[in-house]
This record gives C-alpha cells, sequence and structure tokens, in this order.
C-alpha cells in the first residue's frame, strides 16, 4: 500500500467512462423498450415518434463510443452536453406527464421523473468538462 492511501479507497471512474455507460444504457433502452420514449416526443416534431425514438437511440450508442475513443472523445464531450440540452424539454414533459400517474407506482415515477431534470445539470457540465479536455 501507497502511504497515505487509504486502504478501503476506490478511485472513481474517469469523467468520459462514466457518461459513455450512460448514454450507452440509456441508448440500448431507446431501442429495447421504445414504446415509453414514444410518449414523450414532443408533438412539434415531424414526422413519427418512434423514429425519433430510434434516432435518440442511435445518437446515444455513438456518443457513447465516442466518448470512449480518445480520438474522438472532446467531439463526443462537446456532442454530449449539446444533446442533453435537446432533450432536456422531452424530459420536462415526462415530467409534467408524470403528474396524472396515482398511487404508489405514480409517485414513484413522478419523483424519479422531477428528480432527472436538475440532475441533467451536472451531466451537461461533465460532458462539458470532457469536452474541454480537464482532468477526470
Amino acid at each position: 500500500m501507497i502511504e497515505g492511501e487509504d486502504a478501503g479507497a476506490r478511485r472513481r471512474p474517469p469523467r468520459w467512462a462514466a457518461l459513455a455507460a450512460l448514454f450507452g444504457a440509456a441508448g440500448l433502452a431507446h431501442l429495447r423498450r421504445p414504446a415509453g420514449f414514444d410518449a414523450i416526443v414532443p408533438r412539434s416534431l415531424p414526422g413519427p415518434p418512434r423514429a425519433w425514438t430510434t434516432a435518440s437511440g442511435a445518437a446515444e450508442l455513438a456518443l457513447a463510443a465516442g466518448l470512449l475513443l480518445p480520438r474522438t472523445r472532446r467531439a463526443a464531450g462537446w456532442a454530449a452536453a449539446a444533446f442533453l440540452v435537446a432533450v432536456w424539454p422531452a424530459n420536462g414533459r415526462m415530467a409534467l406527464d408524470a403528474r396524472h400517474h396515482r398511487g404508489r407506482r405514480g409517485a414513484l415515477r413522478r419523483a424519479l421523473t422531477a428528480a432527472r431534470l436538475p440532475l441533467q445539470v451536472p451531466l451537461v457540465r461533465a460532458a462539458l468538462r470532457v469536452a474541454r479536455g480537464a482532468p477526470a
């Protein structure tokens, strides 16, 4: 053990790795269970909601791959920040729609969708740090 090192301390994964995992999981969720995502596609967007859900899932997978590769990490960081800002209105809609769900499951859904909105702020900040090449 290195002097001064806590034996129980764990290293946090690099910011880019955590973001890649998040985007990868989200992309897979969009493609495996699209119906829930279809429901939050803003009506103002042209075309069928499923096309937007599929495109969003593919974009998230591409962002995950871009964050994993050192050569594309900075560009993927900028793109990830822009993506998170772009999908914020859909997440807001999801939170508004959750108000209509009742019971215990509805309460959980309302809490999770409401918590998701402010949590995007640190995600955008993390993506911007990756884009700027700041150390993890």
